[in-house]
């Protein structure tokens, strides 16, 4: 499958790394550093590119920049119509975790990326720990939450989750995002490490309207 990632941070960085080695094609793209970018395209057996070459190339488009600069990357984009569009964003603005009122931050980011397969992934662990989680089998392996209101959307998604190492998890639709979205705190699956059976129970305590169980120890 090819990828296209836009935002080759540690994040974006990680997730196309990780899709390569599973054998995709990725070209990184939106960086301030050119030669970093190269570099990384390099190592990865891999393509650099523009944004908007990152969008056309990519049947899936990562989205992986900080919160500020959305509207800007996906400016420099172009149309993601037609595109599984991957989101690892969170909403921390300048002066911290912005409160997006009734929204969640997936239901805002959704609206920016009209006519594509929108999923949220990616944005509950840092890069370190998913490289690191990464190599993990069997009954260690980590789950990675996802939500998105496009079911063939999120199976795509959900086969690059399995590539990349992990085990996905759909928690619902993008209304239902806030159990993964940012601050880290308590009722919410941001920040933690979840394995499997403890990432199911999560989700079938949000399908019966009750708090999620306490956050696992591992």
């Amino acid at each position: 499958m090819r990828v296209g990632v836009i935002g080759a941070g540690r994040i974006g960085g990680n997730a196309g790394r990780l899709f390569a080695r599973a054998g995709h094609e990725v070209m990184f793209s939106f960086s301030r550093d050119p030669e970093k970018l190269e570099q990384l395209a390099r190592e990865n057996g891999g393509r650099s590119g523009s944004p908007v070459e990152a969008a056309r190339f990519g049947e899936v488009v990562v989205l992986s920049v900080p919160w500020r600069l959305v509207d800007e990357a996906l400016a420099q984009a172009g149309s993601l119509e037609g595109k599984v569009v991957i989101d690892t964003t969170n909403q921390y603005g300048p002066d911290g975790w912005e409160d997006l009122g009734e929204r969640t931050a997936a239901q805002l980011n959704a609206a920016r990326v009209p006519g594509a397969g929108y999923v949220k992934s990616f944005n509950t662990l840092t890069s370190g720990f998913q490289a690191e989680a990464a190599e993990r089998t069997g009954d260690e392996r980590v789950a990675l939450f996802l939500c998105g209101d496009d079911a063939g959307a999120k199976s795509t998604a959900a086969g690059l989750i399995e590539d990349a190492g992990f085990v996905p998890v759909d928690v619902g639709g993008t209304a239902d995002a806030a159990v993964m979205e940012a601050p880290r705190r308590d009722g919410a699956v941001y920040g933690e490490e979840y394995r499997e059976p403890e990432a199911r129970a999560v989700v079938d305590a949000l399908r019966a309207g009750k708090p999620i169980p306490p956050t696992p120890s591992y």
